[in-house]
Order: structure tokens, then sequence, then C-alpha cells
């Protein structure tokens, strides 16, 4: 059980939703939850993919082929790997 305060206008607006696509107020709770969920997640990934691209470039890393390189160098011991460039 949950309850939480809105203002009037946000209420009937909820109501009124739920009213127009056939489901009961918790029905649409759970389904804007699920979406509200789902858009944090994508923020958050495109945040990490952000993050990833500028150190790959400072690093000086292009493309797949950099990648598999350095971790071939890195199994294999070699030095190579980002920091030593």
């Amino acid at each position: 059980m949950l309850a939480v305060s809105v203002p009037p206008e946000a209420a009937d607006d909820f109501e009124r939703m739920a009213r127009d696509e056939g489901r009961n107020k918790s029905e649409l709770f759970r389904e804007m939850l699920r979406v509200y969920r789902a858009y944090r997640e994508t923020g958050r990934f495109d945040t990490l993919q952000r993050y990833g691209a500028a150190r790959a470039r400072l690093l000086g890393i292009r493309d797949e082929h950099d990648v598999e390189r350095l971790i071939e160098e890195s199994r294999a011991g070699r030095p190579g790997g980002p920091t030593a460039r």
C-alpha cells in the first residue's frame, strides 16, 4: 500500500488518464513506475557511454581494433596498454 499527496489538478489528470486507458489507478501507477525505471536506466547507460567515449579519446583508442589489440597485449602481459602511451 502506498499513499501520496499531489495537487488536485494532478490527481484529476491521473484519474482521467487511467479512465481513458481503461486501467485502474494501481495499474497505471505500476506502468508509470516501469517506464520511469527504464528512463533512469537509459540515462545511466548514456552517461556511462559518454564517459567511456571521452576516456577512449583521451587514450587514443579510435576503434574496435585498438580495443582488441589492447586486450591481446594485456592478456599476453606485454606493455603497451593505455597507460603506456
